[in-house]
């Protein structure tokens, strides 16, 4: 990589402030990097390291005014501009030739579109359909009809059973299962029932699944995902749960089942949502929260159970207060009593007179 910053803005739709004829050979995070680095700040909190940065350009929001001894680039978006130029200098991208792997199962009556690529072991199973120019990864598994539609990677030992529906441009990482059973049974005298799923699941367009994802299928109806929706790695959706266009699912997450979950909603990591409950559109929830009730739109929850972030950050202030507040209860306590003494004392000295 050699580019100057002029070049590079000219890339990036970037205004200029500074020496535009600087050359950059690298790309680096702020700390890391060095002189001939080009780095970028997404975040405000370390608009501090502008100073001491030692990259020779940097890409800042367009707020940012010039704070720093090296050029900067003002893009809408740093993260995203800065994402765009390690796409045009980095590491050549992966292609697979299109054909069948002679190690490949292919069932009977598969539809196969233009320019398919099925990797080494993986197995179609009967009358499923894939579109054109997807990439079916090593030893991945695809059940009797289910369909995928056009340029969509699914990357090894991904399991999508039988009768799914998954749209354009999805991306599933390896190890994820779509369409596993819901967790169904029906107890009696103390023996657990299995109870059939017979339901699908159906993933929309541009939807990307992270590694060792778990999508269940519906007991009846479908497991819907929106379009857009990004889901991160280790994450739990359960049986009938229906998420919302650009949602995104952040690690760990466990959603239980007949869950509404609104459109641009984010659930940040670890949070947990019982089943049969309905998430608003715009909603935010807090890492490690519980939800057990409905949400409105636009609303920020956090905590156990999850209340108002507002709410929530008063309860966590008493909470705190806790220790100091006990120490003093046990101080009124014994000042009662050291009163209550002397009332005793009182009352008798009189009685004797």
């Amino acid at each position: 990589m050699q580019l100057t910053v002029k070049q590079i803005a000219e890339m990036i739709q970037g205004t200029i402030i500074g020496d535009e004829a600087v050359v950059i050979r690298g790309i680096s995070g702020i700390k890391e990097a060095k002189e001939g680095d080009l780095t970028f700040i997404a975040n405000r909190k370390y608009l501090s390291l502008l100073k001491n940065t030692k990259a020779s350009a940097i890409i800042v929001s367009r707020d940012i005014k010039n704070t720093s001894n090296s050029p900067l680039i003002q893009v809408d978006n740093p993260s995203l501009a800065f994402g765009r130029v390690m796409s045009y200098v980095g590491p050549e991208e992966i292609r697979f030739t299109p054909g069948i792997h002679p190690t490949a199962i292919i069932g009977e009556n598969v539809a196969l579109g233009k320019d398919v690529s099925v990797q080494p072991y993986a197995v179609i199973e009967d009358y499923a359909a894939i579109g054109d120019r997807c990439i079916i990864g090593t030893g991945v598994y695809i059940g009797h009809y289910t369909t995928i539609e056009s340029d969509c990677l699914i990357y090894p030992h991904v399991i999508i059973r039988e009768r799914i529906r998954i749209g354009n441009h999805v991306i599933i990482h390896p190890c994820t299962v779509i369409g596993g059973d819901g967790f169904g049974f029906a107890t009696v005298k103390g023996v657990h029932h299995k109870i059939p799923q017979i339901g699908t699941v159906e993933i929309g367009n541009d939807v990307e699944i992270g590694s060792s994802v778990t999508i269940d299928r519906a007991r009846f109806g479908r497991t819907l995902i929106g379009n857009g929706v990004k889901i991160d790695n280790l994450v739990q959706i359960a049986h009938n749960v229906s998420i919302g266009d650009n949602t995104i699912v952040v690690a760990q997450v466990g959603i239980s089942g007949s869950t509404t979950i609104g459109q641009n909603v984010v659930i940040a990591g670890q949070a947990g949502i019982i089943g049969h409950v309905a998430v608003g559109d715009n909603v935010i929830i807090g890492g490690k929260a519980g939800v057990t009730k409905d949400i409105p739109d636009n609303t920020h929850v956090t905590g156990f159970p999850a209340r108002e972030k507002w709410e929530d950050m008063r309860f966590q202030a008493y909470l705190r207060k806790q220790p100091e507040m006990i120490e003093r209860i046990k101080n009124l306590e014994e000042r009662i009593e050291e009163l209550e003494e002397m009332l005793r004392e009182m009352n008798g000295n009189a009685e004797n007179h």
